[in-house]
């Protein structure tokens, strides 16, 4: 039964720890404005004899865990924009389930440099415009046709993404809700959790039946991700949107400075 659960993978009391704490810190990033991914795949990417399918399958476990913990916080003190969130979350599940498929099919690599050039263009963008997200300033009227289509290809055009690989899916939700929609940043990060539940939840319903769930680390990545979720959704209510604001910036220029060093470490190699 153990075995089963670990996957035939030699769990030790190390690699439990690094996982949990992992966990919590990806939990607390993803909470405040997401990214937490860049934190919580590379940590089970170095579990020995995991594949990198199944690094992305078991991480949806603990996100799932982390953004229902977190966007239950958020619901308590802010309501969400119904017209905007609940499209955006349906088009987020199918484009998880499609996004899931082709992880099977599609290597990594082949997406990192568009992804790169992307959040270069996010980060110099939200640093150009210092009052960027402050206050929220809808760009259509709420019941207008083009405010639900674009939650709804937001959603569609994301939730593909998370599926595939999945860091930085909620700092890239947070920074259209606000720069097109027209969100402040604090009611983006909570409409974010809300649509990053359905994109985790999309993945799990092609992942588990394909066998690519390690149960057991992902059970420990979602005890992490659920002490940070909780902690990190209190900091974002009581600090506010520019405390965002500040993290979003930092979260951005890390998955930079990652995805940046594998692009460079792949033409090495």
């Amino acid at each position: 039964m153990f075995e089963a659960l670990a996957g035939g993978i030699d769990v030790t009391w190390t690699m439990v720890l690094w996982l949990l704490a992992a966990g919590v810190l990806a939990g607390w990033i993803d909470a405040v404005v997401g990214g937490g991914g860049l934190i919580q795949l590379p940590a089970l990417l170095l579990v020995p004899g995991m594949s990198p399918v199944q690094a992305v399958a078991t991480n949806k476990i603990g996100s799932i865990a982390g953004t229902t913990a977190s966007a239950l916080t958020y619901l308590r003190k802010i309501t969400p924009d119904r017209s905007a969130t609940i499209p955006a979350a349906a088009s987020a599940f199918l484009g998880a389930v499609l996004g899931a498929k082709l992880a099977t099919l599609v290597p990594s690599e082949a997406f990192t440099p568009i992804i790169l050039v992307a959040l270069i263009g996010v980060g110099i963008f939200t640093v150009l415009n210092p009052s960027l997200g402050a206050d929220a300033t809808l760009r259509f009227g709420e019941s207008s046709k083009r405010h639900h289509a674009l939650s709804w290809l937001i959603g569609l055009v994301i939730g593909i993404y998370d599926g595939v690989l999945g860091p930085g899916t909620g700092s890239f939700l947070v920074i259209a809700f606000v720069s097109i929609i027209g969100f402040s940043f604090l009611q983006a990060s909570a409409t974010a959790k809300v649509i990053n539940w359905a994109t985790n939840f999309g993945a799990l319903v092609y992942f588990i039946p394909d066998g690519q769930v390690v149960w057991l680390l992902g059970v420990i990545m979602a005890i992490g991700n659920v002490t940070g979720g909780v902690f990190g959704a209190r900091t974002a209510l009581a600090r506010g949107s520019g405390f965002v604001r500040v993290i979003f910036v930092i979260v951005v220029s890390a998955l930079i400075l990652k995805l940046g060093f594998d692009v460079v470490s792949s033409l090495i190699h």
